[in-house]
């Protein structure tokens, strides 16, 4: 428990580390967001299919882990068909007006980072400690930019810095509690592990798809991304070898 509980605040915090950035600079380009996107997709990419899976899979069979894969997945699809997307460039594509409903952007966040938290704690509650660590650093490596980009969305909404730092900083916050769920419910039902393990690669591989590999090949910088990508997918299995 004691792990779990660091690993997924350190995980968490990431967030908060990764906005720190916005203290001193006001804008991003395109091709740094695109850069920082596709590494964090390339980094999740490699926790589901190198960590995740194969964990899931030696804990127990094809069906349960299709099972899980397909149950977080589906999870992600109705979050996001009943939250709306938050286009962090393009404010004046919400739908809604931000002055009057800010909050229901920052709920949007914070609800994409729900699965995130519950991987960390499912993958500590597998008994491998190992595995949990190394998702819960790959969620923070993945947390930092998305931090950064969220603050620096607040700040253009002229958002005081210190005030879109610690927002951003609480949107992550969330994942230490879906974390203790994840991992007291792994703990306390027999056989849940690898559901829960199996679900979380599902999450984490419905948000690479569907928002950041799309996300970061939208304004021409794909062949840069398609290489950022890559640069995240080595990364990650390094530190795998190295744990």
């Amino acid at each position: 428990m004691n792990e779990a509980l660091l690993g997924s605040f350190i995980s968490a915090m990431s967030t908060g580390l990764g906005a720190i950035p916005i203290l001193f600079m006001r804008k991003v380009t395109h091709r740094l967001r695109d850069i920082l996107l596709a590494y964090a997709a390339g980094i999740m990419t490699s926790a589901s299919v190198y960590n995740l899976i194969p964990e899931a899979l030696g804990q127990s069979n094809l069906f349960v882990l299709a099972v899980g894969i397909l149950l977080g997945s589906m999870v992600l699809l109705v979050l996001e068909m009943k939250i709306p997307h938050v286009d962090l460039e393009n404010p004046e594509k919400m739908p809604f007006k931000i002055e009057a409903k800010a909050f229901m952007i920052i709920a949007a966040i914070t609800m994409h980072n729900l699965p995130e938290g519950l991987s960390v704690g499912v993958s500590y509650a597998s008994g491998d400690a190992g595995l949990g660590n190394l998702i819960a650093l790959s969620i923070g490596l993945q947390n930092a930019p998305e931090g950064f980009l969220v603050a620096l969305f607040l700040v253009n909404q002229n958002i005081g810095r210190f005030k879109a730092l610690g927002i951003a900083t609480l949107t992550g916050a969330v994942e230490i509690i879906t974390a203790m769920i994840g991992y007291t419910l792994s703990s306390l039902v027999e056989g849940l592990v690898p559901y829960g393990l199996a679900f979380a690669a599902g999450a984490m591989m419905f948000i690479v798809y569907k928002e950041l590999i799309p996300e970061s090949h939208g304004d021409g910088n794909a062949r840069v991304a398609t290489v950022s990508f890559l640069l995240g997918l080595i990364t990650m299995i390094g530190l795998t070898e190295l744990f």
